[in-house]
């Protein structure tokens, strides 16, 4: 069924564990996820970039292929089709219009009280039609050091400002992650992300989740961390396989048949990343 996140994620921050955000890039890796999802029987977000959209063929595309894929694959749980850094409001209600269950709206970028107007908009339109709103306050870096990021850190009293005036519904504070492989250890600041969910009723969102190591996983998650974004993990086994496969089978020039190459490691990762999170419902 196609939900918003409230749910989830509320129940994800009571007891303690953190619901996945796999981003998907075609029919395939979204039929992928739903499929392996729907047999562990736990709740999941789908996330789609604004790239992601552009490639896929426009938001009702992205829209009607999670929808039919849910009816036609009698997926019995819940999912949330979620825009991922969604840059404008017109996007984000684009995404609305189309079907989406919810929405970021990342303005982390521009001054605090930009984000804020921005950030207000997208809930205003949001909320009048039970779409949930994510937002980002600091920046999350792309594929640069983690220590790095940390000059962009989120800061605790613009985490409770942006939350008070605008009522989303989670937020991401930059922490340290990055988005990408990191270049040396990520270095996140648990007892930052441990003040703001203790000063903030909504779940915390952790991007860059891909190449943290299990045990800080674990931590972030005991530090308040409901929803954790993985893109690049999975992109990783699909085209280590796919690579493999066409260099074994040189014969083979049927699409379906190489996609679906990668299918196994995509599914043994999400298998593996729900068992770190301790997804369940």
């Amino acid at each position: 069924m196609l939900v918003n996140f409230n749910d989830m994620l509320l129940k994800a921050k009571e007891n303690k564990y953190a619901v996945p955000h796999f981003n998907i890039n075609n029919l395939e890796w979204t039929k992928f996820i739903l499929e392996e999802c729907n047999e562990l029987n736990i709740p999941v977000i789908l996330g789609v970039s604004e790239g992601a959209v552009k490639y896929m063929g426009g938001y009702n595309t992205v829209a009607n292929i999670v929808k039919g894929l849910i009816e036609d694959l009698n997926i019995r749980i819940d999912v949330c089709l979620h825009l991922d850094h969604g840059s404008s409001l017109e996007n984000c209600i684009n995404a609305i219009d189309a079907g989406f269950s919810s929405v970021m709206i990342d303005a982390s970028k521009l001054p605090l009280e930009e984000n804020i107007k921005i950030t207000k908009q997208v809930v205003d339109y949001a909320h009048e039609r039970n779409i949930t709103v994510e937002a980002e306050v600091g920046h999350i870096e792309e594929n640069i050091s983690s220590e790095d990021s940390r000059e962009t850190n989120a800061k605790l009293e613009e985490c409770i400002k942006l939350y008070e005036e605008t009522k989303i519904d989670a937020i991401a504070p930059a922490l340290g992650s990055v988005h990408g492989f990191y270049k040396g250890e990520a270095n996140l600041d648990f007892e930052r992300m441990k003040q703001i969910d203790e000063a903030l009723p909504i779940p915390l969102v952790l991007h860059g989740g891909s190449g943290i190591p299990e045990e800080k996983i674990k931590q972030a998650i005991s530090c308040g961390i409901s929803k954790i974004n993985v893109n690049t993990d999975l992109q990783y086994v699909w085209s280590k396989e796919v690579r493999k496969f066409l260099e074994e089978q040189k014969d083979v020039y049927d699409p379906r048949k190489i996609i679906k190459s990668g299918e196994k490691a995509i599914k043994e990762k999400i298998d593996q990343v729900v068992t770190l999170f301790g997804t369940r419902i």
